[in-house]
């Protein structure tokens, strides 16, 4: 763990908003250092958030047209993540959509979650999977996101025994102003990668990150 990475971190916030098929921005929270802890986090608070949060973010400028899914054969849904690089290990949820457009958050922080309006890990376009950085008790299952470097790897097992591996290619902070939807949701031509969480500074005056950090991965068989 990097200094400036405190072991007590404060309250998450995870929004995405999609309109028709396409997915705009997310939010997450993670404190850079202790100075910006506002002073009534500092109670316990259970490790858990409520299974959605009212964020949502404007909708994309333009529209997303859905990546074509791989014709070659059919590719198993996922139900693990791992990434030796980050000690990551974790099963993966199904994140859908709520009725108002938000993308649905994982109810815990040690779990990560498959968006399942984009690629199965291994099919062709990109397969997202989102997680929060941390809570109100300590630090969630991407709290070491931003340290992965190019050559890294990313596994995730399927439901029928199989293993996705992807190769790590780059690693994007962003600010979420402009976060680059098409980039990040568009169609790609191979089985691609991305890992979505906060980063940047953290504004005490609005609970949030002001950047997402973004890991770009492309299938490596």
């Amino acid at each position: 763990m990097r200094i400036g990475k405190p072991a007590g971190v404060a309250a998450l916030v995870l929004g995405l908003t999609v309109t028709g098929i396409g997915v705009g921005g997310l939010v997450l929270t993670r404190h850079s250092s202790p100075a910006a802890r506002p002073a009534a986090l500092t109670g316990t608070v259970p490790a858990t958030v409520p299974a959605t949060l009212p964020v949502t973010l404007p909708a994309p400028a333009g529209r997303i047209v859905a990546a074509s899914p791989s014709v070659a054969r059919p590719v198993a849904a996922p139900v693990s993540l791992d990434i030796p690089a980050i000690a990551v290990s974790t099963t993966l949820i199904r994140l859908g959509l709520t009725a108002t457009g938000a993308l649905q958050v994982p109810a815990s922080t040690s779990v990560a979650g498959w968006y399942t309006g984009s690629s199965r890990p291994g099919a062709i376009g990109p397969a997202v999977i989102a997680g929060h950085i941390d809570s109100y008790t300590g630090p969630g299952v991407f709290y070491r996101l931003d340290e992965l470097r190019p050559g890294d790897r990313v596994y995730i097992g399927r439901t029928d025994g199989t293993l996705a591996v992807f190769r790590v290619t780059s690693v994007r902070t962003y600010a979420k102003a402009g976060f680059p939807t098409q980039a990040v949701y568009g169609p790609a031509p191979d089985a691609e990668l991305r890992l979505i969480t906060c980063g940047g500074v953290f504004d005490a005056s609005r609970g949030s990150y002001l950047s997402n950090v973004v890991v770009y991965a492309v299938a490596t068989s």
